[in-house]
C-alpha cells in the first residue's frame, strides 16, 4: 500500500507545485502592473559577458580533468592507492580549475568596464 502512495503522492505536488508558481507569478504581475510597471521590463537585461564565462569554465573544467587525469596516473600507479581518492582527485581538480576561470572571467570583464566612460 505505502509503495502505491508514492508515486500519487509525487504526481500531486508536482501539479500543485506548478500551479503555485504560475498563481503566484501572476500576482506579482498584476500587482506590478496596478503600480504603473511594465512586468516585462526586468526581464531585458542583458548579459555581455555570460558567453565568455561559460567559455572559460568549460575551458576550466577541461583543464581540470586533464590535470586530473594525469595526476592519477601518475599517483596510483606509483603508490598504489585506492580508487576513492581518484574520485577526489577528480572532483578537486574540476572545481579548482572551474573556480581559476571564473577568476579569469571576472578580471576580464573587470578591465574592460574600467576602461568604459
Amino acid at each position: 500500500m505505502p509503495g502505491e502512495l508514492i508515486p500519487i503522492t509525487l504526481f500531486i505536488c508536482a501539479a500543485a507545485l506548478i500551479i503555485g508558481i504560475r498563481y503566484l507569478s501572476n500576482k506579482e504581475k498584476m500587482a506590478m502592473i496596478e503600480r504603473g510597471i511594465d512586468p516585462g521590463l526586468r526581464k531585458a537585461t542583458p548579459m555581455p559577458f555570460l558567453s565568455l564565462k561559460f567559455g572559460l569554465l568549460m575551458i576550466g573544467a577541461g583543464l581540470g580533468l586533464i590535470v586530473a587525469l594525469l595526476t592519477t596516473r601518475a599517483i596510483l600507479t606509483n603508490l598504489d592507492a585506492e580508487k576513492g581518492q581518484a574520485v577526489a582527485i577528480y572532483f578537486g581538480c574540476i572545481f579548482i580549475f572551474g573556480g581559476l576561470g571564473l577568476v579569469i572571467s571576472y578580471v576580464i570583464e573587470k578591465k574592460w568596464l574600467d576602461k568604459q566612460p
